[in-house]
């Protein structure tokens, strides 16, 4: 029971036992008035009628007269007259009076008794008769009745107005242990409020400053923590001079897109070298060399962002060199950005800098899941030279290798068009589960894989890329959304489905997302969305994105954590249900201590918020004991389980003709 309403009973009783003795007290002193002059009334009407009947006491008829007209005058209950001598009655008069108004019960409790009075009738010295009048006290209840209920009514207007005022100020009073609940709720979900309004009761005022106190203490914590993590991920993984990916960083980020998954994608690789570094740094001078270094990776940073592409990686992997890696890339538009970034140096190109010669060459290469990197490196290490053995133009492309080959950009919009319109897709799921109980299941993570004219599979790797490059990739994450749901209704089991970067930054497609999930709130608790890191909206969108989607009642997770470590000071404001570390990160923990004392950041910071890891692309048993010795909350990967139908469901056969001769069998 709340304390507002125990307060409110507490106050109902007071007024009750109040009422109770007022009332009771109240009574017992009008019955005892009322006692007092019914013996009056008795004696009275004894004495007046003995004085009345004195001349006439010998005159039976007059004397039976005067008794009858006194009878009938008043509340008795009988009126004798007897003689003195022989105590004969002359005269006797008797009646039970009754009223309906007064109940019989209040007549019991009040027990009022008849009073009597007596009076002598004289002839001349000697005592001729004697009177005897009983009053009723038939109107003395009636009157203690009518009195009775009076001041009920009043006791209970009252009783009525003080428990509704009471209860309004005792509203008041405890509004400020409505915040602290509040408070309390919204540190559960990992955000910190504090009060801005101090309660003016004392005690409150001191409960209220306390909790204020605890949520600035929690709040600096975890500042300091991220912080201190973000420190150490810049250091390990950032480029001091241009702000871009470093070589560790780049070697992680190709390592990881090299992995066969059911969502890794071919691409290309650009290389960039600036053309005599050490020249430069001569006839410029160290500051003008690292300002035009700087401006290079502007350059690739901007270009990443026009294209449109979150999942880039631009990197500065030694001196002079740069790296752009693209997954998703086709040959055509990797030639347009390669043209659109030779016009960018030549605005770059200065006549200190170079003698007519280019400022910086250019290679691509193409890379596809499943290569090494040493072969992917080399690759792109031949086609940097062509170029700058090439007097024509300063860039190269080594070959025109891109996932789906067999069809052409019309063939692909065709079929995707047909297949995303029909609602030909098949869920996959891959488990995720406890770090220390493999056994343990959290959830599934939702995958697609579209269906095409002979029923076949093809994994998310090759047609998402074309997807994103037609723009339907909302209409991907409504479709998984609709089956997502539609498998809930037959197997109520917890699932995590990814909502991409186009569905996020675009209004409309949100409204039909948020307008699916309230009409299926039955499965708010099972279904966790996803949102990429690489791809989040800025903060003044993000917040009220966030705030639209729990208000659904569905739980919001954030995967490939780790890109924009930054992030993690936001992370109190978004209410998560947990983070998934990108498996960029994760590759080859056991082996490499930077990473380990980077992932323990991250779990330092996201602990003091309660706020559950959970680690991708966990492919070996060291990786899977180095997050449990880390204290990690859940694994995902191939070690735990590839991508497959839910059981009982016929998957459907991979699909092959899009797939070069040198990939895996299948992608996922």
């Amino acid at each position: 029971m709340s304390l507002l309403k125990q307060l409110f009973i507490a106050i109902c009783l007071f007024l009750l036992v109040a009422f109770t003795g007022s009332f009771v007290t109240s009574l017992e002193s009008s019955r005892e008035q009322m006692i007092s002059q019914l013996r009056s009334h008795a004696q009275d009407a004894a004495t007046a009628l003995g004085l009345s009947l004195t001349p006439h006491i010998d005159d039976p008829a007059m004397v039976e007269l005067m008794v009858n007209s006194i009878f009938d005058s008043g509340y008795y209950a009988s009126i004798r007259v007897q003689r003195a001598d022989d105590d004969s009655l002359i005269v006797e008069r008797q009646m039970t009076p009754g009223s309906d108004a007064v109940p019989n019960w209040f007549g019991s409790l009040v027990d009022l008794q008849p009073a009597s009075g007596e009076a002598l009738i004289m002839r001349g010295w000697e005592q001729a008769a004697r009177v005897e009048v009983v009053s009723h006290p038939q109107f003395a209840v009636a009157r203690l009745w009518d009195s009775a209920m009076g001041s009920l009514s009043w006791l209970l207007l009252c009783g009525l107005l003080s428990a509704a005022l009471g209860g309004w100020l005792l509203r008041q009073q405890l509004r400020p242990l409505d915040g602290m609940v509040q408070q309390a709720q919204a540190i559960s979900r990992r955000e910190f409020i504090s009060l801005p309004q101090l309660p003016r009761t004392p005690e409150l005022r001191r409960v209220v400053l306390a909790m204020n106190q605890m949520v600035e203490k929690l709040r600096s914590l975890f500042a300091e923590a991220a912080q201190h993590s973000e420190d150490l991920a810049r250091e390990a993984y950032q480029d001091s001079l241009t702000g871009l990916a470093n070589r560790r960083r780049f070697d992680m980020r190709l390592s990881s897109q090299l992995v066969a998954g059911e969502q890794t994608a071919a691409g290309y690789l650009l290389l960039l070298r600036v053309n005599d570094l050490a020249g430069l740094n001569q006839r410029l001078g160290g500051a003008r060399s690292d300002a035009l270094l700087c401006a290079i990776g502007e350059l690739l940073q901007r270009l990443s962002t026009q294209h449109g592409h979150p999942d880039w990686l631009a990197a500065r992997t030694r001196g002079g060199e740069f790296a752009l890696l693209m997954p998703g890339q086709s040959s055509s538009e990797a030639d347009q950005l390669a043209s659109e970034l030779d016009a960018a140096l030549d605005s770059l190109r200065s006549t200190e800098a170079s003698d007519g010669a280019p400022l910086a060459h250019v290679g691509l290469c193409v890379f596809h899941p499943g290569e090494t990197e040493q072969r992917v490196l080399a690759r792109a290490d031949q086609a940097l030279a062509q170029a700058q053995n090439s007097p024509d133009k300063p860039w190269e492309r080594l070959d025109n290798y891109e996932g789906g080959a067999g069809l052409d950009q019309h063939e692909w919009r065709a079929w995707l068009d047909d297949a995303l319109g029909q609602g030909k897709l098949q869920l996959f799921f891959q488990p995720v589960v406890r770090c220390d109980d493999h056994a343990a299941i959290l959830h599934h993570k939702v995958l697609a894989r579209l269906l095409d004219a002979q029923g076949q599979a093809i994994p998310a790797g090759i047609f998402l890329p074309w997807v994103a490059r037609l723009g339907w990739m909302p209409r991907l994450d409504q479709l998984m959304l609709e089956h997502a749901l539609a498998h809930l209704d037959q197997h109520p089991r917890p699932l995590a489905l990814s909502l991409s970067s186009a569905t996020l930054h675009d209004q409309i497609s949100m409204a039909l997302i948020l307008h699916t999930l309230r009409e299926h709130p039955q499965a708010a608790h099972l279904l966790t969305l996803e949102l990429d890191e690489r791809s989040l909206p800025i903060a003044e969108q993000l917040l009220p994105l966030c705030q639209s989607l729990r208000e659904t009642g569905y739980q919001i997770g954030l995967q490939h954590f780790g890109g924009r470590f930054s992030l993690i000071g936001n992370l109190t404001h978004l209410a998560l249900a947990y983070l998934k570390i990108d498996g960029s990160f994760i590759h080859g923990l056991d082996r490499e201590a930077d990473k380990r004392v980077f992932i323990d950041a991250i779990r330092r910071a996201t602990h003091n918020i309660d706020l559950p890891l959970i680690a991708e692309m966990v492919e070996r048993e060291g990786e899977a004991r180095a997050l449990q010795e880390l204290g990690i909350h859940g694994v995902m990967g191939r070690l735990i389980g590839a991508p497959a139908p839910w059981p009982g469901h016929r998957a459907a056969s991979p699909h092959q003709g899009c797939l070069p001769s040198d990939a895996p069998e299948e992608l996922g």
